[in-house]
């Protein structure tokens, strides 16, 4: 059995102009000083993590690994959690979308679409000289303006949405796969992968890919009313990176899990930071440590009411006290005795 690293923190969230928060290093320094022990990296700003750079050269990957493990930290996963988004985007959402990608495609959805797909070419390079086995992703999305349409959607959309979802990826999974890392898609509304069913419809459509796996992140389960422990039973075989993250869902008379166009602060589902929502991660933990899952639990940090360095500061202990460090035998070990063939069928009854 294995026991899940971390805590790790995933740095989005955090990344900004004023020290420390504007430099890898001082974002590395002032997570170890908090108590984590592993980063995911975001690398859609070069001036942070290079994944270009990063793709072709081991020296500069080396110095990253190098700085952060002068402060006690590793990487967890790199994400392109942007540049994954950017791989299908339905045209209801280009202006929206078009500063995720770099200046000079925007403006251009095809030119930004290959643009996203050498940045997750790059990430399999870059992954792969950091020594990581897992990368954390949107799927992006064609279909998700059809969820709950009105008019009905024509039959077949969405099997076509999903067949082109595919044709996009699985040159990208193919890459990974060269470069020996999984996929981890982070499930989420807004995307076209957000659930089992839809996961279970991609992954088909890529011929059961072994690189094509989950990001676990209970909170959006939550918002949607998904049983997020059934959840873990059912596909914790493609589980390959976990976000730690709190949300509450309190429905009123009012409205429910669409929220009504509410702000944050006023929405039936709302995500917290950990402790102040209603996500039971003690259980959590558990099934993850039944299922042997052995990579990272990485705070992402969103909350419409608690300040993001308090969230982050509470955050690492928080994950240092539901890690479960897994037994290496069986608690009633002490109590077993030795027992040959001939015991054994004396025991039941047998000739």
């Amino acid at each position: 059995m294995k026991t899940i690293k971390g805590p790790g923190i995933f740095l989005a969230q955090f990344a900004g102009d004023a020290p420390p928060f504007n430099s890898l290093e001082g974002l590395a320094r002032w997570a170890a000083g908090l108590g984590y022990q592993g980063v995911q990296i975001p690398t859609n700003d070069p001036g942070l993590f290079d994944v270009r750079k990063a793709a072709e050269s081991q020296v500069y990957c080396d110095e990253v690994s190098g700085m952060l493990a002068g402060h006690g930290l590793a990487v967890t996963e790199l994400s392109t959690h942007l540049q994954g988004q950017l791989l299908a985007v339905h045209p209801a959402y280009d202006a929206l979308f078009d500063g995720f990608a770099a200046a000079a495609v925007r403006g251009n959805p095809a030119a930004r679409r290959q643009w996203a797909h050498e940045q997750l070419l790059c990430a399999a390079r870059a992954s792969q000289r950091l020594g990581l086995t897992a990368h954390a992703t949107f799927s992006g999305a064609l279909a998700w303006p059809y969820l709950y349409p009105w008019p009905q959607r024509p039959a077949g959309l969405v099997d076509e949405a999903f067949a082109e979802l595919a044709r996009r990826w699985s040159p990208i999974l193919n890459a990974f796969d060269e470069a020996g890392v999984d996929v981890s898609y982070e499930l989420h509304p807004g995307e076209d992968l957000h659930d089992g069913l839809t996961f279970e419809r991609f992954l088909e459509a890529v011929g059961g890919h072994p690189r094509a796996n989950i990001l676990y992140d209970p909170s959006h389960f939550v918002l949607q009313q998904l049983d997020y422990l059934a959840f873990i039973d059912l596909y914790h075989e493609r589980i390959r990176s976990f976000h730690v993250k709190d949300a509450e869902f309190r429905p009123s008379g009012r409205q429910g899990v669409y929220g009504g166009f509410a702000n944050w602060i006023d929405r039936a589902g709302r995500f917290r930071s950990l402790g102040d929502g209603q996500v039971d991660f003690g259980s959590i933990f558990s099934k993850m440590a039944q299922y042997d899952y052995g990579g990272w639990a990485v705070l992402e940090w969103e909350c419409c009411l608690k300040h993001p360095e308090q969230g982050a500061a509470e955050g690492a202990p928080f994950i240092a006290k539901h890690i479960i460090r897994v037994a290496d035998r069986a608690f009633d070990d002490f109590a077993k005795s030795a027992a040959s063939e001939a015991q054994h069928k004396g025991l039941l009854g047998i000739d």
